[in-house]
């Protein structure tokens, strides 16, 4: 990570034990169509923690992750960072948080050093940090070769460690990622992977949201697991899989969408 994001994350490690969570949802309720999409989310993520949010696609994450950071108003409940809420000093609350949404939307027509100038000016850096900054996580990414190429040429590993990288400049103490990894190819994942461990050793708190078990138990030390709208287990990465795998838990937990391939006769010879 570069040092002058470093410098401002791990300020804030000795406090973590004493201090809020880095993300606490209370009663969290988002209603589509009379059905509860995300059904009275409780869910603490320790300062300092990574935390994995895993569940089946269609289980809410996405839903209850877009509440949590401000892109979506909830029916009911609450979503707080170090203390602040959300909804009620929505500009101090995200000051403290880098996200990185699924599907991200990017300014297309701008080169990467281009578009990570721009957002720091929006959000109303300093124009030397800016510079140095962008020219350190541009570096950090692997990026620096394509110092002419636009956003909208980028490869969708590129593409996931630009938006990283977006999410990393303003020196948050929370980030919040959904699906980072998906479609990333092993290089960019291999990367992204240690600038996130880099990240939490240095003080910050990650949360990431992932229907891919083996990649949450590989860099989470905490987890939960959402099922149709609920969370059905939540604690320390130990604490929730005990003896088996994290998959082995899923599946016992969301055992009612686990389907059988019985029926597919027409498949064998």
């Amino acid at each position: 990570m570069p040092d002058s994001i470093r410098k401002a994350t791990g300020s804030h490690q000795s406090a973590q034990e004493d201090g809020p969570p880095a993300l606490l949802l209370a009663g969290l309720t988002k209603i589509f169509g009379g059905n509860p999409a995300v059904d009275r989310v409780d869910l603490t993520v320790p300062a300092g923690s990574f935390f994995g949010l895993v569940g089946p696609n269609g289980a809410g994450k996405t839903t209850a992750l877009s509440m949590a950071v401000g892109l979506l108003r909830p029916d009911a409940g609450s979503s707080s960072v170090f203390g602040v809420d959300m909804w009620s000093d929505p500009e101090r609350a995200k000051a403290l948080i880098g996200v990185l949404p699924d599907s991200l939307a990017l300014p297309e027509r701008l080169t990467g050093r281009e578009l990570l100038t721009f957002l720091g000016q929006l959000r109303g850096l300093d124009p030397a940090a800016i510079t140095e900054r962008t020219r350190e996580l541009l570096d950090v990414m692997d990026l620096e070769h394509a110092e002419r190429t636009l956003v909208v040429d980028y490869s969708t590993g590129m593409r996931k460690k630009i938006g990283l990288a977006t999410a990393l400049l303003h020196a948050p103490r929370l980030l919040v990622l959904d699906e980072p990894f998906e479609a990333v190819d092993p290089v960019s994942a291999m990367a992204l992977k240690a600038i996130l461990a880099r990240f939490v050793a240095d003080g910050g708190s990650v949360v990431l949201s992932s229907h891919v078990m083996a990649l949450v138990e590989q860099l989470c030390d905490t987890v939960a697991i959402m099922v149709k709208g609920k969370v059905v287990a939540a604690g320390p990465l130990d604490e929730v899989r005990g003896r088996g795998s994290l998959e082995e838990t899923f599946v016992r937990l969301a055992g009612d969408d686990v389907r059988a391939t019985e029926g597919l006769s027409w498949l064998t010879s």
